[in-house]
Parts: structure tokens; C-alpha cells; sequence
């Protein structure tokens, strides 16, 4: 007689593995996501390390098991960061894109300051800055945050134009921009936002129509400013008013806007209750042990229909179905992923153009911005006269063009003799990708012609000259350039850099970082000309007879050796320029000794010498710098001009050093000398602001 069958699943077994499953639950241990910790100590340290930010660190730490205050999880991933009205100050750091989980991000009501970081966390679904002292404009990143459903900047001291970016915000039903300085137009990509209800925008600077908002469906819309449309519309009937502000009162207040709503996210902001966690281990419990019966009963049922089919070692043949987990919301995935090299939705426009042998072209480009005429470029510039050049590079001239309107604009005028066939017939896509460049601190292109095989570029003018010239032309311009003035302008320029290295997708390599490419405006801040022309690089006659010559003291030992250039080259050339900056003296000058005719050879031997520093300072200055600041912006230099281009810092390192020279800086507002017996000597009529 056969032995009886042993049934696969009996009760002990059940509850073996039921306590099997209790045991693995108690040893559970949340430990956070690596990069969702690197990024909170980043933040941590940023913000001044403030105890109101209980059980935070600035180096290790779990959030999510030691309940970091104001941050909630999803099992290891952050989710939510709460920490408004905690009166944090200082700035946000550089690794806020690394949160890839992060639904929701509260900062309200603090005093945050500095500009909005360039990298913010791409998945957001709700972005609350409002109420800090942020400056500068809208990051265009925020056009990748196609999740976002509220975003709230009221109450800061953001400028310029909001940037023509809105258009794959989709789902953002709140927008708030109120008591900022935003000026010009309302942007067109406004007009895309379906979704929208609530539009507060008052107490700004906007001008322009309201065009742009006739086709969409809000219920809350306050302007205020000077639209040509004519008075603020009406409120509906009992509409609450603006976030933060009373129904009679308009002036700027510190309270923070109203919250987002709570549908996007069911994680509170102190996280999960203890009766919370303990009903989800249950659940999970349960569930376990359903699936543990749900699989032996299967695996009985196989093994009746398969008894007489069994091999002679009594093994069942068991089919594995593999369950697709891949059906959740989509991610993105890259933290780098913010600007596209791709202008935003314009109409496609058709370019006649003749080519060198006179055939007629067509080419087609999505071009966002004004198409000038040959003959308009030749009537604002004087027939290109003489008296109207400002400059001149490796690709053509640049000319000031003054327009019937009073506009003044700055042209380059591009030698074809530079271009090969190949990158004339790119040029307009080349166009395409330099509209997207959009930074505080870098020139904006405006426009373009490409008539009769001409190819021009049309600039914003800044007015004060180039870096450069402030510099080294004799006069006493350089006496303008005080300390805290050198320092806005590096802190610029690399923010520029950093824009174009870590914020573009692909990056944008500048390839000619030089103070000659530094201009600057009547207030001393400095803007990066020539973005996103390396494309357009001219042949190698050309580039040997002009770039080479002009740009050889900037270029890195790879570049001059091999030709290889990369960010870390740019990195290099930005520290040539540091240098500059703290000697005033050109990279090569043939008119000094030998051993002193080669800046960066001369000096970097000498930069960690105190008393050798204290030499190399420009003499413009007369004096006047705070000797810990020189001697900290000198080790910014070190590492960025050492020859192997792997141990040269990444530009966001270079901004963050930037940074935090000028916060602890600060002090020296309070002293009259410095700690180690450099004289800090400060004229009467400037008060030392190391605020930028």
C-alpha cells in the first residue's frame, strides 16, 4: 500500500511562516536613500546648520528612521519636506535635484536668501518658497516639473521677466508670483496652463496685455499691475483673498501663502503616527499569510491535476509567471534633465537664404526669437561703420546697433570665411539652442538674421564694457572695481558657468571663458557673452590666427597639448580669470620679466603664501580687502587652475566655496581690520555690503 501523501501546506506550517513573517517585520530598519541624505546635510549645511532643524546633521544621520523635523518618507525614499516658519536663513545649497522622490517641499516663511537654486527636486507636485528674500528670476528647471500642481514664490524679491517656460506645466492648477519685481510682458506659454484656477500676481512691475489669459477657467485672478488692458478685474463674489493677506490690506506682509492643497500627497507632515505604522504592519501581516494560503492552495491543486504525470523523482512541473512592477507614475530619472537644448513651442518659421554658389534655400527651424532684416541691421548700425564696433573675435565683429525705436541691441556680425558649408547650413539650429540659454548672469540672444547667406546674431547691449577693459585699459576704471565688487563678479560668472555645465542637457561647454567675455552693467554685475557659440567653432586657419592667439593664456594644459576641450577646461579658464581678478594683471604680458610674463605659472606657486599674496594683490584695490576673503578666494584658484583636468572642482563646488566666502565675509561689515593683521582699510564714502 502507498504511503499517504504528506499535504504540502499544513496549519504549523502557516503559522511557522506567519511568525517567520513577524520576526522579519520587527528587524525592519529604515535606512534613508544615500542620495536623499547627501542632499538634506547639503541643505543642512547651506542653511547655517540651525538647531530649529531638530535631529538634522550636517554629516550622517538616517531622516527617515531618527524623524528629521518637517521630513516625511515612504519607506526609504523622502517624500515630503515641511520645515516653513522656522525662521531658517542662508541659502538652499546645490543637491536639491538629487531628492528624485520628493512630492512636496515647503520653505515658506523663512529668510532664505540668495537666488532659487537652478537644480530643484524634479518630480515635485507642490513648491512653496514664498515669504524668503530670494533674488534673481524663476529657474528655468521648473519647466521640467511636469508634476507640479502648486507653486507659490509670493513675497520675495524675484526680477526681470518670468520667463517663457510654462508651457508643459499641465497639471499646475496655483500659481503665485505676487510682491516680487517681475517687469515686461506676461509670458505666452501662460496660456497653456489648462488646469489653472488661482493666478495671483499683484504688487509687480508687469506690463503689457492680459491677452494671454482670456482662454483660461480661473476662479481667483488678482493682477495690479500696469496692464494696457485697463483696471484688475473684478473678484468673484466672496473669493478669498490673496494667500498670506488680509481682504483691505495690500501691503507686503512676511506670512506665508495659503497651503497647497492636500490631495497630492496622504503623508503628513510629521509622518506617520505610531497607530499608522503598527495598522500597516498588520496589514502587511495579513496580507502575507493570504498569499502563503493562496499558494498552497495552488500548489495542491497542481499537484492533484499533475499525480499522474509525476517523474520518477516525484517533481511537479511548475510554471513562474513574472509580475510587471513597472506600472507606476513615470519618474524622472535624471536629476541634470532641467534644460533641453530645444526651444520652447514656436511657430516653425521658413528662412530664404542664397548660398555661396546662389542656389535659394529653405531652411526651417523652430525660432523663438525676432527674425531682423539685413537692411534693419544696416540702418541701426550705420552701414556697420567703423565708429559703431565694440569688440571683435574669432567668428566676426560685434557692433552697437541703435535702433529707430531708441533700442539699443549689440550685433555679431559672423565672418562667413570662419563657417565651413556644413555649419552655415546648422546655423539656425545652433540659434534654436542659444534661445534657450536663459540665465540671470548670461547675455540673451534676441534675434538673428539669415538673409543673402548672412548670418548675424542680435544681443541684449550691456553697456559698461567688458571685464577686461575695467581691468587692464589705462584709466581708472579699476578703482570702480572694488573687493566685494571682484567677488559678485566671480560668483556670477560661475553661477553662469554652473548653469551651462550641470543645469543644460546636454551640457554647454563655453570654450572661450575669458574676461574679454565678461560684460558689465552700470551696477558692476556681470553677464557671460558667447554662450553656446562653440558650435560654431571657425576652421583651423582661423582659429590658429585669431582665437588661439587671443585665448592661449586661458587655455588648459589639455587643450594646449591635445586639442581635448571639456567643462573642466572651461573650470580652468574661469580660474585664469580669478586670478584676474585678484592681480589685475593679464594672463600673458610680454611687457613683465621673464618669470612673471605667464600668470598663472607666475602666481600659483605663491598662493597659499600669505605674505606672497599679500604682494600679488592688485594694486588698484590700495589695500582694501579683508585678508581672510583674499586668502580663501586664492585656494578657489588653486584648485581650479591645477593641470589635471579630474582634480579640477565641478562649477557647482566653485559656487557653493563662492558662497560661503561671502557669508562668512560678512562679519567684516563689524571690523575695522582683520584678525591677522592685514589692514582692511574702508573709504568713507562705500559701506562694505557682502549681502550678494
Amino acid at each position: 500500500m502507498a504511503a499517504q501523501t504528506r499535504p504540502v501546506c499544513s496549519v504549523s506550517f502557516v503559522v511557522s511562516q506567519f511568525v517567520f513573517i513577524l520576526s522579519a517585520l520587527s528587524l525592519v530598519h529604515c535606512s534613508t536613500d544615500a542620495n536623499d541624505v547627501q542632499a538634506l546635510q547639503a541643505m543642512y549645511t547651506s542653511l547655517n546648520n540651525p538647531s530649529q532643524l531638530t535631529n538634522w546633521k550636517g554629516n550622517g544621520g538616517d531622516p527617515c528612521a531618527e524623524a528629521w523635523k518637517g521630513v516625511s518618507c515612504e519607506g526609504s525614499a523622502v517624500v515630503s519636506i515641511d520645515i516653513s516658519r522656522l525662521g531658517l536663513s542662508g541659502t538652499l545649497g546645490y543637491l536639491l535635484s538629487d531628492l528624485m522622490s520628493l512630492r512636496k517641499l515647503d520653505l515658506s516663511g523663512n529668510n532664505i536668501q540668495d537666488t532659487i537654486p537652478y537644480q530643484l527636486p524634479p518630480n515635485l507636485t507642490s513648491l512653496n518658497l514664498a515669504s524668503n528674500n530670494f533674488t534673481g528670476n524663476l529657474p528655468y528647471s521648473i519647466s521640467a516639473m511636469v508634476k507640479l500642481t502648486y507653486l507659490n514664490v509670493s513675497q520675495n524679491s524675484l526680477t526681470q521677466s518670468m520667463g517663457d517656460f510654462f508651457g508643459s506645466l499641465a497639471a499646475l492648477s496655483t500659481l503665485d508670483i505676487s510682491f516680487n519685481n517681475f517687469s515686461g510682458d506676461l509670458p505666452n506659454s501662460l496660456g497653456s496652463l489648462s488646469n489653472i484656477s488661482e493666478l495671483y500676481m499683484q504688487n509687480n512691475q508687469l506690463t503689457g496685455t492680459l491677452d494671454v489669459l482670456s482662454g483660461l477657467h480661473l476662479t481667483t485672478l488678482y493682477d495690479g499691475n500696469s496692464f494696457d488692458n485697463g483696471p484688475a478685474p473684478l473678484l468673484p463674489p466672496y473669493t478669498s483673498p490673496p494667500p498670506g493677506r488680509s481682504r483691505n490690506n495690500d501691503t507686503r506682509s512676511r506670512s506665508s501663502s495659503r497651503a497647497p492643497p492636500d490631495s497630492q500627497s496622504s503623508v503628513s507632515d510629521e509622518g506617520l503616527s505610531i497607530g499608522s505604522i503598527i495598522g500597516i504592519l498588520l496589514g502587511a501581516v495579513v496580507l502575507g499569510a493570504l498569499v502563503i494560503l493562496t499558494l498552497c492552495y495552488i500548489a495542491q491543486k497542481n499537484r492533484r491535476k499533475a499525480s499522474g504525470t509525476m517523474t520518477s523523482a516525484g517533481n511537479l512541473p511548475i510554471s513562474i509567471t513574472n509580475v510587471n512592477a513597472e506600472m507606476q507614475e513615470p519618474i524622472v530619472k535624471s536629476a541634470a534633465a532641467v534644460t533641453y537644448l530645444t526651444p520652447p513651442p514656436a511657430e516653425k518659421l521658413v528662412v530664404e537664404s542664397v548660398s555661396k554658389n546662389g542656389s535659394l534655400k529653405k531652411m526651417k527651424s523652430s525660432i523663438t526669437a525676432t527674425a531682423y532684416t539685413i537692411a534693419s541691421l544696416q540702418t541701426a548700425t550705420n552701414s556697420f561703420s567703423q565708429d559703431f564696433l565694440i569688440g571683435e573675435g574669432s567668428l566676426g565683429r560685434v557692433y552697437k546697433a541703435e535702433f529707430p525705436t531708441g533700442k539699443i541691441m549689440a550685433v555679431k556680425k559672423i565672418d562667413n570665411a570662419a563657417l565651413s558649408l556644413q555649419e552655415e547650413d546648422y546655423f539656425l539650429d545652433a540659434v534654436s539652442n542659444m534661445l534657450c540659454l536663459r540665465h540671470l548672469n548670461i547675455v540673451t540672444l534676441a534675434g538673428y538674421c539669415a538673409e543673402y547667406g548672412q548670418r548675424l546674431l542680435v544681443y541684449e547691449y550691456v553697456g559698461n564694457g567688458s571685464l577686461h577693459d575695467m581691468l587692464h585699459l589705462v584709466d581708472d576704471s579699476s578703482k570702480n572695481l572694488t573687493w566685494n565688487a571682484r567677488v559678485r563678479v566671480a560668483l556670477g560668472t560661475a553661477r553662469a558657468l554652473e548653469y551651462l555645465h550641470e543645469v543644460c542637457l546636454p551640457s554647454v561647454v563655453h570654450r572661450n571663458f575669458k574676461s574679454a567675455n565678461i560684460l558689465l552693467d552700470e551696477e558692476l554685475n556681470p553677464y557671460l557673452s558667447d554662450c553656446g557659440l562653440a558650435v560654431l567653432t571657425p576652421n583651423t586657419e582661423r582659429q590658429v590666427s585669431t582665437q588661439m592667439i587671443g585665448a592661449f593664456g586661458y587655455s588648459a594644459p589639455e587643450f594646449a597639448l591635445s586639442g581635448i576641450y571639456t567643462v573642466k577646461s572651461d573650470v580652468y579658464s574661469f580660474g585664469v580669470v580669478m586670478l584676474e581678478l585678484l592681480t589685475g594683471r593679464k594672463p600673458l604680458d610680454s611687457s613683465r620679466p621673464r618669470l612673471e610674463q605667464s600668470l598663472v605659472r607666475w602666481a600659483t606657486p605663491q598662493l597659499h603664501d600669505i605674505d606672497a599674496l599679500a604682494k600679488m594683490v592688485d594694486p588698484a584695490l590700495n589695500g582694501m580687502y579683508p585678508a581672510k576673503s583674499l586668502s580663501r578666494f586664492a585656494d578657489i584658484i588653486a584648485l581650479c587652475v591645477q593641470p589635471e583636468p579630474e582634480f579640477r572642482p565641478p562649477m557647482s563646488e566653485v559656487v557653493q566655496a563662492l558662497v560661503r566666502l561671502v557669508q562668512r565675509a560678512s562679519v567684516v561689515n563689524r571690523r575695522s581690520s582683520d584678525e591677522s593683521g592685514f589692514a582692511y582699510k574702508t573709504p568713507k564714502h562705500e559701506a562694505i555690503d557682502m549681502s550678494f
